[in-house]
This record gives C-alpha cells, structure tokens and sequence, in this order.
C-alpha cells in the first residue's frame, strides 16, 4: 500500500511551472496509491465553496477528480491560504476534509498529520489572525464577497504571508520547533508526524519514530511517499 502527501504548492495561475508540474504529477501517481494527502495550501487562495469554482483552479479540480476516479482516497487538511473547504471539497471530490491536525491510522502506525501552521504556540499573534480566518462567522461571510474583491484580498494576504515567512525564518527555529512538537506528539503514542507550512523539506528519525516536513511545491518540488510502512522524502523532477 503506497500512500503520498503533499503540501504548499501555492497555486496561482495555470501557466505557473509549479501549477503544470502538480497536474503532471497528479496524472502520473502510482497505480497503487491507496490515499492522496494534502495537508495544506495546495491553492494560495481558496475560502469556501465557489459556484462556479475559481476559474484559475478548474485543471486542477479536474485533476483531483481523475485521481479519485481512479480509486485513491483524498483527504486534505487545510491551511492557512485555504480553508472552509469541507462542502466543496466533500461534495465534488469526495475528500475527507480536517480543519485541524488529527491522528490518522496508516497501516499499523499512528501519525499525527497537519498544516503545521499552529505547530508554533507562542507565535500568539498569528494564532489569532487564523482563529478570526477561521471563525465560522467569517466562513459565512467571505465567500459573498465578489469574486474581484476576493481576488484582491487574496493578493494582500498572499503579500503579508510572504513578509511574516521572512520574519518568523528570521526570529523562529523552525525546525527545532517542529521537532518539540512531534515529541509531544511521541509522549501520546504516535509513531510519525508530518507536516508543512515551513517551506522546509527533511525527514528526521528518533528511533523508530519519524518527523516529516515537507517542503513545499514552489521550488522544491517535494513529497512524502508511505510505502509498507517506510517513509520516504522525494522530489519530483521537473
């Protein structure tokens, strides 16, 4: 059983090299890949559930839909470009959709998957930045925003995530802050962690326990692939 995960691709606009290199991956995933994982701003902006779907993202919806087709599971964890997914994504996917980081069972072993975005505790300030994102007020009222309000709105944040990565590579320890968090997640019985939002890719052993980051899909091009119980980092060539 094969199971791949995926996370920060940012996706833009169609013409991108990252935005063709995903949908070339999407279209060439083994045949025995049993879950699709994706934890996390696959899009750098998508609130809601659009009718019609964002115009920009369709390949890509399309795509994901070939893959289910082929009998893989998705199962997306959002993140902190995309989020209010559960409707959409449900309905015309047939995704399993977290609002949060959750222990999922693969095989015989328990792993903790997650956007990572909250990974960091005393980042407070973002905390509550993403608890009014995440409100369900604001999943009411930011879909009926018009489409041009909400593109540019997309635009801002897009520019102010960029700043505070910049900031946080600068003031936070990113990966000694991932590797606190999994050994508390350790403590309460799971066997690996995995998680994105740090733009960081490398997979660390304690043991027989494992901590995955998985970079992003931007420039690295990098995934996760679960094989019979072994994780492995790889990159997809351009």
């Amino acid at each position: 059983m094969r199971n791949i995960f995926i996370a920060d691709a940012h996706l833009k606009q169609p013409g991108d090299a990252n935005y063709r290199s995903l949908l070339r991956f999407l279209d060439t995933l083994p045949p025995d890949t049993d879950t699709l994982y994706i934890l996390g701003d696959l899009f750098e902006f998508w609130v809601g559930s659009p009718t019609p779907v964002y115009r920009h993202y369709r390949e890509v919806v399309d795509s994901l839909k070939r893959v289910r087709g082929r009998g893989v599971r998705l199962v997306y964890f959002e993140g902190n470009h995309d989020f209010h997914l559960t409707r959409f994504f449900r309905e015309e996917l047939q995704a399993e959709v977290h609002r949060r980081g959750a222990i999922v069972t693969i095989g015989s072993q328990q792993v903790y998957l997650c956007h990572g975005d909250q990974i960091n505790r005393r980042d407070y300030r973002y905390r509550a930045f993403r608890l009014l994102l995440h409100s369900r007020l604001a999943g009411v009222l930011l879909p009926l925003f018009p489409r041009g309000l909400a593109g540019a709105v997309a635009a801002i944040l897009s520019r102010l995530s960029g700043k505070r990565h910049k900031v946080r590579r600068v003031r936070w320890d990113r990966r000694a802050i991932t590797l606190s968090f999994a050994r508390g997640c350790f403590g309460k019985g799971c066997d690996a962690v995995v998680t994105g939002h740090f733009h960081l890719p490398y997979l660390e052993r304690e043991g027989e326990r494992v901590v995955v980051s998985l970079g992003d899909w931007i420039t690295q091009f990098s995934y996760c692939e679960w094989l019979d119980g072994e994780f492995t980092l790889k990159t997809f060539p351009q």
